[in-house]
C-alpha cells in the first residue's frame, strides 16, 4: 500500500485543526504517516534542542536513535543543510548512523515553523532499497509546510 497523499493531508489538517503544540502535532502527523505506507518502516522526528543537535521527538517502529549531532548521519546533513535527503542505499551514505540493521533507504525533511526556524526533522526508514521519490518528497514537504508552519 502507497500512501494517498492527498487524503492524508486532509486528514492530518483535520487532525491538527487549531493545535498549536508542537509535540502534540508531531506525534499526530507520525502516526498518520507512519500508518498510510508499507514503505515507512520506522517513521520519527528529531527535535533540534540544542546548538548543531538533534534529539528524539514523537515515533512509531523499532527504538531510534536517541541524540544525533548535526554533523552525523543523514538526520544530521538534512539539519546542517537545511535539505532533503533521499538516500536510496543507506549503506552507501558516509556517516551513516545505524539505528536499526533493517533500514536500506531513507528520506529526512528538515521541519521548520513560520518564521523559518528550523524545529526539526523528519525522518522515514525503509526496509527496502531506494523506496523513496522526489514526488514522496514534494507531498511529505506540503503536508510538513501545512501543519507547521501556518
Amino acid at each position: 500500500m502507497r500512501a494517498d497523499y492527498d487524503a492524508l493531508s486532509k486528514s492530518i489538517a483535520a487532525l491538527t485543526e487549531g493545535e498549536e503544540d508542537v509535540v502534540a502535532l508531531m506525534a499526530t502527523v507520525v502516526c498518520e504517516l507512519h500508518h498510510a505506507d508499507d514503505r515507512f518502516d520506522w517513521t520519527g522526528f528529531y527535535r533540534v534542542v540544542g546548538p548543531e543537535l538533534l534529539k528524539i521527538g514523537p515515533y512509531q517502529g523499532g527504538h531510534g536513535c536517541l541524540v544525533i549531532p548535526f554533523s552525523r548521519g543523514v538526520c544530521g546533513a538534512a539539519a546542517r543543510l537545511g535539505e532533503t535527503q533521499i538516500v536510496d542505499n543507506v549503506d552507501a551514505f558516509p556517516g551513516h548512523i545505524a539505528c536499526a540493521s533493517s533500514t536500506r533507504s531513507e528520506i529526512v525533511l528538515p521541519v521548520r515553523d513560520r518564521s523559518g526556524a528550523l524545529l526539526a526533522v523528519l525522518d522515514i526508514d525503509s526496509d527496502q532499497p531506494a523506496a523513496f521519490t522526489v514526488e514522496d518528497a514534494e507531498a511529505l514537504r506540503s503536508i510538513l509546510d501545512q501543519v507547521f508552519r501556518k
